[in-house]
């Protein structure tokens, strides 16, 4: 018995006083909670596809969940065994849900093969790896976008293998013209261009900026597009993170803006916890410790996200800055 107690005194003290989980509660594949996603994944790692079927049938043509879970559930599929999405396709042969599937985990298992380590790190193996996966995708994407007319989730897998392959900015924006044709304002869409168009890839820092502000400028409220610009300014900056200044007007002007958007957002938006993540960093290095609590406590428990997912070890970096956010939130309230 007090084995069993322990550690939910542990988790209890740790969330009364900070307002934060312990690390080992962290989980590092998603970004937040979703309990059918979470089961779909838990179901394809022990060899069972019929959740993930489940799921898509669920999501409908609901592109912004389509693409999260292709996403995620091709993640599954590429950093382990891929029994349960050939039991699918054989199960269901022309399944359009299963192709979009066998294409995300193609292009996931390429940036795999890569790493996540700058070009002068990266082998020739890796790279040689990474380059035939990609170029193999081709067929898979083909076959996901002939199985499902209409649907842009297939398009925006490209969109990493545009990256990738270094497609010309010509060809990058006859792509990006047949995405917005289908999901005009799809957030995995726009920030994987964002990406595209950034110094470190295909682009520079203010094409990059260009992108983001354009982006942000057209969408409804809540759409989470205005999230784009504080990505665009933290890629543009990421090699002085620590000198860089975080409290001018200019990072005000984009967090609140981020902050507008992100409170107008429907609360079950599939991606919206990705942006509480950056919104809550971006908080913390700001010294608003309440309000950055505040997003981390929406996601606390998930760390698959900026600006995480650039650290040598993400759950490291994320507890942390959680950590000091919680400490300092504390200190903050009894002051005030």
């Amino acid at each position: 018995m007090t084995l069993l107690v322990l550690p939910c005194l542990l988790l209890l003290w740790c969330w009364l006083k900070y307002g934060l989980l312990p690390l080992r509660w962290q989980n590092p594949y998603l970004a937040g909670p979703d309990a059918p996603l979470q089961r779909a994944c838990r179901a394809a790692a022990r060899g069972r596809w019929e959740p993930a079927a489940r799921l898509f049938e669920d999501a409908g043509q609901d592109w912004e969940r389509r693409s999260l879970y292709a996403q995620r559930l091709g993640d599954v599929a590429a950093r382990g065994s891929d029994r349960w999405l050939k039991a699918w396709e054989e199960a269901r042969p022309e399944d359009p849900d299963a192709a979009l599937v066998v294409a995300r985990a193609r292009v996931s298992y390429a940036w795999e093969l890569r790493g996540g380590a700058r070009a002068h790190s990266t082998s020739q193996s890796q790279f040689e790896g990474f380059h035939r996966e990609l170029l193999a995708s081709q067929d898979d994407i083909g076959r996901a976008l002939a199985l499902c007319p209409g649907d842009p989730t297939p398009l925006v897998a490209e969109l990493w293998r545009a990256r990738g392959l270094g497609y010309s900015h010509q060809e990058m924006d006859a792509l990006w013209w047949q995405i917005t044709a289908l999901a005009p304002h799809d957030f995995e869409a726009h920030t994987s261009a964002l990406q595209y168009w950034t110094a470190k890839w295909r682009g520079s820092h203010q094409l990059a900026r260009e992108f983001a502000e354009r982006s942000a400028a057209g969408p409804p409220p809540g759409s989470l597009l205005a999230v784009l610009p504080v990505i665009a300014w933290y890629e543009s900056h990421m090699d002085e993170l620590g000198r860089v200044e975080f409290c001018g007007s200019e990072v005000r002007v984009l967090v609140d803006a981020a902050l507008a958007d992100a409170a107008l957002a429907d609360p079950d938006h599939p991606r919206l916890a990705e942006v509480r993540h950056l919104l809550g960093y971006f908080l913390y290095r700001r010294g608003r410790y309440r309000s950055a609590r505040k997003q981390f406590r929406h996601v606390d428990g998930f760390t698959e996200a900026l600006p995480w997912r650039y650290s040598p070890v993400p759950l490291l970096h994320y507890r942390a800055v959680r950590t000091k956010t919680g400490r300092r939130a504390l200190t903050e309230r009894r002051m005030g």
